[in-house]
């Protein structure tokens, strides 16, 4: 009788994979996926950061809108991005080192952050929409974990 060919690579006892429990929910994709979440995150907050800065410094690159609904002068706008860069650069430290408050945080300042994008479009739209793609993908990310938060 010939047993069923096992797994080949490191296995949970001393290896560097890690095991999955059978009827486990998730994978390491996912697990994966918040960490890459993580990265994203501190490099969404320091694009945003940057953009707020230039921003405010009254960059010529931003365009010059006429009539918009939600118009701002640009360092209304600046100071925006500038608040919300730093508090998801430091939600996604945050997410990185582990924390519980991270994961919550994080979906409700990157929401807040594609809502400010979604807003700043008029301004400068390829930046925006980039910010935008970078975001749904930080949301969903963190909206799929099914970590338990301890």
């Amino acid at each position: 009788m010939s047993q069923a060919a096992q797994p080949t690579g490191p296995t949970s006892s001393g290896g560097s994979w890690p095991s999955r429990q059978p009827g486990a929910r998730g994978g390491g994709w996912v697990t994966g996926g918040v960490t890459f979440a993580g990265v994203l995150m501190m490099c969404s907050g320091l694009l945003a950061l940057l953009q707020g800065i230039a921003a405010v410094a009254g960059d010529p690159v931003y365009f010059r809108i006429g009539s918009y609904i939600y118009k701002m002068n640009l360092t209304g706008w600046g100071t925006i991005h500038i608040i919300i860069g730093a508090l998801v650069l430091a939600t996604g430290i945050g997410l990185l080192m582990g924390m519980a408050w991270a994961r919550v945080v994080g979906l409700f300042l990157v929401a807040l952050s594609i809502i400010a994008q979604f807003l700043f479009l008029p301004y400068a739209p390829v930046w925006s929409l980039i910010l935008l793609a970078i975001d749904v993908f930080v949301l969903w990310a963190l909206a799929s974990s099914h970590e338990a938060a301890s």
